[in-house]
């Protein structure tokens, strides 16, 4: 559904993507681990349209994708959460949502709210709340439910875990799943390895902007190298 090819990325004289390539097939869970500044979120800014590749390609069922804008990704059911949740804190949980929607029709709309507040409750309770006085957990939630406004096919989530007590990281990785389970294919990247490898199909190590290791995330988890970096074994 997803695929890479060979990308690389440049931020001034920095080379942040080494020629990278990776795959995510559709209904699974892919999740791409790795230190910080290892590239990972500059794969998904690259991938969501937000950062203009050097060369290389991004490709969607087959269609390259590469220089389209990043509002008609969106339209074409890619989206992305970003790192730190990046809710507009000065708005309402409502509008926030809205925003999520925009290219939606109203009638659509009215449905697409029925679905966010079945998933996260907390939201429908909260929804004349402004953003920034929610809790972080409650933030995250929003950024989860602002992309699922969109009707995602493929969902990009940045860090998702950033900043949450145990408990709330249980909840993110927890509804990770189930909108995972309802259909939408899921690129994931995540510092908590260990999650991210319980719940991934697959997954990739990435190390100064190139992919080190690959494969099922069960195989990964096992092997010394994997545990001794990533999961303190």
């Amino acid at each position: 559904m997803l695929e890479i090819r060979d990308l690389n990325v440049h931020y001034g004289g920095i080379h942040a993507l080494k020629g990278i390539s990776l795959t995510v097939e559709a209904g699974e869970i892919v999740t791409l681990i790795g230190a910080n500044g290892a590239g990972k979120s500059t794969t998904l800014s690259t991938i969501s349209g937000l950062k203009k590749p050097t060369s290389g390609q991004v490709l969607v069922e087959g269609e390259d994708i590469t220089t389209m804008r990043a509002q008609a990704r969106v339209k074409m059911g890619l989206c992305q959460v970003p790192e730190g949740r990046r809710v507009f804190a000065e708005m309402t949980v409502l509008e926030n949502l809205e925003l999520g929607g925009y290219h939606r029709r109203p009638r659509e709309r009215t449905a697409d709210f029925d679905l966010v507040y079945d998933r996260f409750p907390v939201l429908a309770s909260r929804r004349r709340q402004l953003a920034g006085t929610l809790s972080g957990g409650e933030q995250q939630m929003l950024a989860i439910g602002r992309a699922m406004m969109a009707h995602p096919r493929i969902l990009l989530l940045d860090e998702p875990s950033m900043g949450l007590a145990p408990l709330l990281v249980q909840e993110i990785f927890d509804i990770i799943q189930s909108i995972n389970e309802a259909g939408t294919t899921i690129l994931l990247v995540e510092q908590n390895a260990h999650k991210a490898l319980q719940i991934a199909d697959r997954a990739y190590v990435m190390e100064t902007g190139k992919i080190v290791a690959s494969g099922p995330s069960a195989e990964l988890s096992a092997t010394d190298e994997i545990k001794r970096a990533y999961l303190g074994g």
